[in-house]
């Protein structure tokens, strides 16, 4: 678990990002900004800090701001219990992504 500076920390800097690639946030967008460590307490390498616009079962738009050099763990969306999963957009609005796939 991190700790409430570091929180607060990640919030700063994720919507300091976010203002470099021009996009305007309110301050309740700012302060809605989550910080997801994902429970491994090493959120500089591990992690990423996030501003929901839309997320459901089926999709999920959201901004997503990492540390440099930081890795978002791996993950999945798959079907369940008849539903197709959930579908996600990637754009890249500055710097450079690493998506693994399989296969």
């Amino acid at each position: 678990m991190i700790s409430r500076d570091e929180f607060h920390e990640a919030q700063a800097y994720a919507a300091e990002q976010l203002a470099a690639c021009g996009i305007v946030l309110t301050d309740a967008e700012r302060d809605a900004i989550e910080v997801a460590d994902f429970g491994l307490s090493r959120l500089h390498e591990d992690g990423l800090m996030l501003l929901v616009y839309v997320n459901t079962d089926r999709y999920c738009a959201k901004e997503l701001v990492l540390y440099p050099g930081q890795t978002c763990p791996e993950h999945r969306h798959p079907p369940f219990e008849g539903a197709p999963g959930k579908e996600e957009t990637f754009r890249c609005r500055r710097g450079l992504v690493h998506l693994r796939v399989a296969g």
